[in-house]
């Protein structure tokens, strides 16, 4: 249950020629706190609830917890949520023995892209494609319950 998951800025669209799967997904927050969240998503035809923690110290593993539930429960939990909804096409591409979950935003949060890849261990190492800009792990800013509250439309012109 402990995430270790790293995050980067991408530089291209090329992942897309690389993609094996493409799905939409919608999600709220019901408490976007950092030292938890309680997250509700709609990913293509299937709802989840998912509640993370804050890592701690200098680490970048976390707790999360995630469970699935059914797509009407979701949508019903979606609107509870805080203002500020995500809505964005999740792309992944395998590289190495690796998948990269590549985020590409709409809406308010319209011309970010952010892939995240998750590891077994902080030191683990992984295979790092031509697409992969700055890595921006462990800055809250990009944590997609930041950018619900604050999205990248109104800070990236700063």
């Amino acid at each position: 249950m402990i995430e270790i998951e790293r995050k980067f800025l991408v530089t291209s669209e090329a992942y897309k020629e690389e993609a094996f799967s493409e799905i939409e997904i919608k999600q709220g927050f019901l408490n976007s706190l950092p030292e938890r969240t309680v997250r509700v998503r709609i990913s293509g035809e299937t709802g989840f609830l998912t509640i993370k923690g804050k890592p701690k110290g200098g680490e970048i593993g976390r707790f999360e917890w995630e469970k699935e539930i059914p797509v009407e429960e979701a949508k019903t939990l979606l609107n509870l949520c805080e203002p500020g909804k995500i809505e964005k096409i999740r792309f992944k591409v395998k590289s190495g023995k690796h998948i990269y979950e590549i985020d590409e935003f709409y809406e308010e949060n319209e011309g970010l892209t952010v892939a995240e890849i998750e590891l077994n261990s902080e030191n683990e190492s992984f295979k790092k494609p031509a697409w992969l800009g700055e890595e921006v792990t462990g800055k809250p800013e990009y944590y997609n319950s930041q950018l619900s509250k604050n999205p990248y439309k109104k800070w990236r012109k700063l």
